[in-house]
């Protein structure tokens, strides 16, 4: 029983980081630096760096700028667009560092399925956002940013706290992200065609002859 909740307890870790990180790294690694300080969680070894001041200064200097910038209409889709390079590295690390000291084939497994997973929330919090920046009023950002903070901050302290319950939430969310990502992925491709003939329609011909 000690050793399936362990393996629970580990894996849920480092989904959990992963899944978080994907959706904001500066959040994922503030809320688990501050429970580490504030004594909620023993941290592997690979981990501990995180509950270090100076990291914890920087994670939550760069939330600061995140908050404001996530919840600005188009600048959302700019730094997400730049975050692709570094949430995604950041989640497989972080799942590698969270599995702890065990062998090399196990850290780079972990870091392979945390990547992905890593990849996964990514894309589908950066899409949905560019669909929902399609709206004119700003409301449903705001809301979809304050939400995607409040489950990173919720889901890093849930998957500490009750590894089975966050594992079985972490499940639903895969299959809906199997679900949603496609249709992302259309609606896409709708709004890059809508601009596309745009252009074409705003733009005379180059031998048009002005009256």
């Amino acid at each position: 029983m000690d050793a399936l909740n362990n393996i629970s307890t580990t894996l849920a870790l480092t989904m959990g980081l992963a899944w978080a990180s994907g959706i904001n790294l500066y959040a994922t690694l503030l809320t688990l630096g501050l429970l580490a300080n504030s004594g909620n969680i023993d941290l592997p070894p690979n981990l501990q760096i995180v509950a270090n001041p100076l990291v914890l200064g920087a994670a939550g200097l760069m939330y600061c700028v995140e908050f404001f910038a996530d919840k600005t209409p188009g600048v959302d889709t700019g730094w997400d667009a730049i975050h692709t390079f570094i949430r995604i590295p950041a989640g497989a690390m972080l799942a590698a560092g969270a599995v702890g000291d065990l062998n090399p084939a196990v850290e780079l497994a972990a870091a392979i399925i945390g990547g992905g997973m890593a990849a996964g929330s990514h894309a589908t919090k950066a899409g949905t956002r560019i669909l929902i920046n399609t709206s004119p009023e700003p409301f449903s950002n705001w809301f979809a940013s304050v939400g995607e903070d409040v489950a990173v901050i919720a889901g890093v302290w849930a998957c500490i706290n009750h590894p089975i319950l966050f594992l079985a939430a972490l499940v639903v969310f895969i299959l809906l992200m199997i679900w949603w990502l496609p249709r992302i992925w259309t609606g896409l491709k709708k709004i890059s065609r809508l601009i596309t003939n745009l252009f074409r329609n705003g733009n005379p011909p180059s031998d048009a002859t002005p009256s």
